[in-house]
């Protein structure tokens, strides 16, 4: 399958932060067969090193980037040698995140701000340093990985909430800014599907139980939707929200917004004792 960004942007050159597993490899994966060339960017070197072998095979380039996406510094030197090294880029996908929960209280501010570094902070670092390449070209495209949950705010996932709607906030923000210098933003919203971002959950076991539950019971894999993604991103959308019930969810929300709140709750509560 050839996307529209890979005839749009003849020069294929995308930086995926994230990209060793899960849904930043299943994009990889589909940006790979159409040969594009890719920043690929994650924290565990053995899982970097495997995926971007899987990518090559497939027909990519890829320039590897062992990167912790919390560290500033480390992202702006890594950010430097790819544009210097792909000498531009086309598309951003700033993917890398975390998964969590616990009660508001109960939530240890030390993991309040590690969920904050690596789930909100991290996209303002991807786009601070490379949007002025954009500008200077007048071309590309950003997707910023936010979640459903920007829109469901589930008791018990008040962080994790917080960071994906300001990854939410910051894609509206830019998609104003950019529109004018012909750069394109997106915000992914989905509902669970099948990662393994339950691995890095600091909130005990039941959280981890909890975020299994939903992962199984989501019937949607990781390339799934990342072909979605690709190509409803391709068409311009802004807001990419998959699956169905997620743009019911949106719908329900601003038409009926205390409603819709008491329904999150009891349908929480309800998944809560069946993962028990």
């Amino acid at each position: 399958m050839e996307y529209a960004f890979s005839d749009r942007y003849p020069s294929r050159r995308a930086f995926i932060t994230g990209a060793a597993s899960g849904f930043g490899r299943a994009i990889c994966k589909e940006l790979a067969r159409d040969g594009w060339l890719l920043g690929v960017a994650d924290m565990n070197r053995d899982a970097l090193n495997m995926a971007c072998g899987e990518f090559e095979v497939l027909g990519a380039k890829t320039l590897r980037f062992t990167l912790d996406v919390s560290d500033r510094q480390a992202y702006a030197a890594v950010a430097k040698d790819f544009l210097n090294s792909a000498s531009g880029i086309d598309l951003l996908f700033n993917n890398a995140g975390v998964g969590d929960g616990g009660l508001f209280e109960e939530y240890s501010l030390d993991n309040w701000e590690w969920m904050i570094r690596v789930n909100q902070l991290s996209v303002v670092y991807g786009c601070h340093y490379f949007i002025p390449a954009f500008k200077k070209q007048r071309s590309g495209h950003i997707l910023n990985t936010a979640s459903l949950a920007a829109i469901s705010c589930a008791p018990s996932m008040g962080a994790y909430n917080m960071t994906k709607a300001a990854v939410v906030a910051i894609s509206e923000t830019l998609y104003g800014e950019l529109l004018d210098f012909n750069v394109r933003v997106s915000c992914i919203l989905p509902s669970y599907f099948k990662t393994n971002i339950a691995g890095s959950a600091r909130g005990g076991e039941q959280v981890k139980k909890m975020t299994q539950f939903f992962i199984d019971r989501s019937g949607l894999e990781a390339t799934t939707v990342a072909q979605k993604v690709l190509n409803r991103a391709g068409k311009g959308k802004l807001y990419i929200i998959l699956p169905q019930v997620g743009r019911k969810a949106w719908l329900w929300k601003r038409l009926a917004p205390t409603r819709f709140r008491k329904m999150v709750k009891e349908g929480f509560e309800a998944a809560a004792k069946k993962a028990r």
